[in-house]
């Protein structure tokens, strides 16, 4: 290297440094995430990482902050429920249960939870958000992505005891085509998803649409934009989720699921 382009480079990393600019941080940029609110593709910092998500207490605080925030219908309100956040990769990050006893909440959504946080996850973009709610339909025999729910299995060490957390930190999978999944989002760039499971799916897509707001991971288009759709309520569409038992959205009432008979 001359002395003239020594003395260049010298002098360039000397305004970075004069106007506040860390050389280092320009190195460690994440590929595919937005540096702020405004959206710059391909410049945020640790977008897929799960420091910039809810670790466990954080989770659990606003797992039992959200029913509070207005009825939800359901079993039981809301009250018993599992949370599980993943990043941007599909890397379980932290999981809660809403109850001082984990074992208070159904085991059997422990593994559910999860599931819908990687769901939520791997078929959102940054440009299109996709709760678990919506791909109902979509999983339907005779629909487009009928069998999707056989794909990406909760892997077996995944399925643990309730308060056993060991899983953290690796990616367990799982594929649940019904309510509670939503992806987590900085200005435009997903990262990360949520999933909420323990009482009937509807509630825990209320419960998770709240969190994911009070969280500040809403996408820019809105907290309602992957909203859950019923198609006796709003009409016929690919989106739509059944009813469930005391169904309410958005602090209403919207109906019932219907009853079998006949067997």
């Amino acid at each position: 290297m001359t002395m003239r382009s020594t003395l260049a480079l010298m002098t360039c990393v000397a305004t970075l440094t004069a106007c506040g600019v860390d050389v280092q941080d320009q190195r460690h940029t994440t590929t595919g995430a937005a540096v702020d609110d405004v959206d710059r593709p391909g410049e945020r910092r640790d977008a897929a990482e799960c420091n910039e998500l809810p670790d466990r207490s954080r989770l659990r605080e606003l797992l039992r902050e959200a029913p509070g925030k207005g009825e939800v219908g359901g079993l039981a309100g809301g009250r018993y429920q599992w949370a599980a956040v993943v990043d941007r990769n599909g890397v379980l990050c932290a999981v809660a249960a809403s109850t001082d006893d984990p074992a208070a909440v159904w085991p059997g959504s422990l593994g559910v939870a999860k599931g819908k946080a990687f769901t939520a996850n791997a078929y959102s973009s940054d440009e299109t958000p996709l709760s678990t709610a919506r791909l109902y339909t979509l999983s339907q025999p005779g629909h487009s992505l009928w069998g999707i729910a056989a794909a990406n299995p909760l892997h077996p060490d995944c399925l643990r005891r309730p308060g056993d957390d060991g899983d953290v930190g690796r990616v367990c999978g799982g594929t649940i085509a019904f309510g509670g999944g939503v992806a987590l989002y900085r200005g435009n760039t997903k990262v990360g998803a949520l999933g909420v499971s323990g009482d009937t799916a509807c509630v825990d897509h209320e419960l998770a649409k709240r969190m994911r707001e009070a969280a500040g991971f809403a996408p820019a288009a809105g907290n309602g934009v992957d909203d859950i759709v019923y198609a006796g309520v709003d009409g016929p569409s690919v989106w739509a989720h059944p009813l469930c038992a005391n169904t309410w959205r958005n602090g209403k009432k919207v109906g019932d699921e219907t009853p079998s008979s006949g067997y």
